[in-house]
């Protein structure tokens, strides 16, 4: 399936027993309510709605249950993100690239080419890639994508079965009752919060852990060493936060980036 501006198109199944639409354009209004009658009109004009052979579709296609079709999201104009992602590694099965903070991972809500995932794609001509693993919009930190669409699985189920550790350096708060308690292998349950992206600890069977290092101080900062083995939303400064030791959104970095670009000060 090919791509538009580098994005790759919205997969959608058109149920068998739905049997009261008379057009495709009546399902995906019914199907999307918060998207006009005239934008969906706008994208089969436009060539960005296709069968699964990638052949653009009319507005006045009929529909047709038990079959799948593609659709493009239009590509508005989205705030420059003015930081530069960095390729470390490429070979013919796997790139990985250093991301910066505030660059969302893949496309999704507001942001459509300003991500990594389509960047790396314009910039590498590598249509097929896909990330194994999941990092933060405000995390900067190194991020590993398939090449392969036959491999994908098998490195995503790296992440999956735990079989991948991840080590963090943060700068956070001095905090000498945490610090006392280090090296600190800390334990809680994560929920999302009321607030949108939010997260929460609550009480309940813990589905996150962290084990917290104490590694350097200047007060009033120091330096933590942070390893999570499970990967809950946010939990890296839910964790720290718990502790009176919360960290700022440009204060996390993956151990493999150089700790001199970064001044405690």
């Amino acid at each position: 399936m090919q791509t538009s501006s580098g994005i790759s198109p919205s997969k959608v199944f058109l149920p068998q027993q739905e049997q009261r639409f008379a057009l495709l354009l009546d399902f995906l209004i019914h199907q999307f309510p918060a998207i006009p009658e005239k934008e969906w009109l706008s994208r089969f004009e436009d060539g960005l709605i296709s069968n699964v052979d990638g052949v653009p579709l009319d507005a006045s296609v009929g529909y047709e249950g038990g079959t799948v079709i593609y659709y493009f999201k239009r590509v508005v104009s989205e705030e420059l993100i003015p930081f530069q992602e960095k390729i470390l590694y490429e070979d013919a099965h796997l790139l990985i690239a250093d991301k910066p903070h505030f660059l969302p991972v893949t496309p999704g809500g507001h942001y459509l080419e300003q991500t990594l995932l389509v960047r790396l794609k314009k910039a590498t001509g590598l249509e097929s890639l896909s990330p194994i693993h999941r990092i933060d919009r405000d995390t900067a930190g190194l991020v590993v994508f398939s090449v392969n669409r036959e491999e994908r699985a098998q490195y995503q189920n790296l992440f999956r079965d735990r079989l991948v550790k991840k080590v963090y350096e943060a700068i956070a708060p001095y905090c000498e009752e945490l610090i006392k308690q280090l090296p600190l292998d800390y334990q809680s349950r994560l929920e999302e919060s009321d607030h949108f992206l939010q997260m929460r600890e609550v009480q309940g069977p813990p589905n996150a852990d962290t084990l917290i290092e104490f590694i350097e101080e200047k007060k009033p900062w120091a330096k933590y060493r942070l390893s999570p083995s499970s990967g809950k939303k946010h939990q890296l400064r839910c964790h720290l936060n718990s502790f009176g030791a919360p960290i700022k959104n440009d204060q996390i970095y993956p151990v493999l980036t150089p700790y001199q670009e970064y001044d405690l000060d």
